[in-house]
């Protein structure tokens, strides 16, 4: 217990320094997440005895990490833009960035057909498994971050904390007085009280930062809370499910009483996309 304590002080460290460090820290904070979640989701999905299997991997996470590049772009180049479409006309380094992404995709058809494998289509399945499950959430990251053209640190550690919020109190509510199971055969100990726990204590949670950071309205981090809360849950079952398929207990080591980076961001970046597509009708229609 005391080395999971203190291997979460020294976690939520590293990640308020790089939220809060401004828009370079935040960007390289969240390049090494992404790295460290595709690494070990490409090590899950390329079993061991997989033709190729380092190369496979080094492809996938390239394919990954070029969404987050693509939307990283517009830190790096200080851009005015709160959001930047996907084939802007005035935008060529974005532009380009897009089409090198359509080409390593196809490029991967090609690959596959030198490379030998009984099931080559499952080898391309995994590449844009990264791609989706860990590259676009990390690119719509950095477009909530820039929703209004400057860097808000705000609006990430919020969904962060809302995450968290969730995952800590579901747990503690669900340990003290949970009986009925969520959802067994994927994660045996989750259970309804706990997950309705969380519900709760994340709203009161959003509730009480509407009262101290005002970058969204008191409805909005509401709204904020009830995605953390609902897809958060869902995103910490969806990398259960990941792991019961591959029969193991963790996705990494890298965190002492943790496991590894997708045990650690899988209910946050689940909870991105749906994060962003809120704020993203707020931001077009409201």
């Amino acid at each position: 217990m005391q080395q999971r304590i203190t291997t979460a002080i020294f976690f939520a460290a590293a990640m308020l320094g790089g939220v809060y460090g401004g828009a370079i820290p935040f960007y390289v904070l969240f390049i090494v997440v992404a790295v460290g979640c595709l690494w070990e989701l490409t090590g899950i999905l390329f079993t061991v005895g997989t033709e190729y299997r380092l190369f496979r991997r080094a492809m996938g996470i390239v394919a990954g990490i070029l969404p987050v590049i693509l939307y990283g772009a517009k830190i790096i180049f200080r851009q005015e833009e709160s959001i930047v479409p996907l084939f802007p006309a005035d935008n060529h380094l974005v532009t380009t960035i897009v089409l090198i992404e359509v080409f390593l995709f196809f490029t991967l058809f090609i690959v596959e057909l030198f490379l030998s494998s009984a099931q080559p289509f499952h080898q391309i399945g995994h590449y844009l498994t990264g791609v989706m499950y860990v590259g676009v959430p990390y690119a719509m990251l950095i477009q909530i971050a820039f929703l209004t053209g400057d860097y808000g640190p705000h609006r990430v550690f919020g969904i962060l904390w809302l995450v968290w919020t969730n995952d800590s109190v579901a747990y503690f509510t669900g340990s003290k007085i949970g009986k009925n199971k969520l959802l067994e055969r994927i994660s045996p100990k989750k259970t309804w009280e706990g997950t309705l726990g969380g519900v709760v204590g994340t709203l009161l949670m959003a509730w009480l930062l509407s009262q101290y950071i005002f970058e969204y309205t008191p409805v909005q981090w509401l709204a904020v809370g009830m995605v953390a809360a609902v897809f958060g849950s869902f995103g910490d079952l969806v990398e259960s499910m990941l792991k019961r398929s591959a029969g193991i207990k963790d996705s990494g080591t890298l965190f002492p009483g943790h496991g590894g980076f997708l045990d650690r961001f899988d209910a946050f970046q689940f909870a991105v996309p749906f994060a962003w597509a809120g704020l993203m009708v707020a931001k077009w229609f409201i």
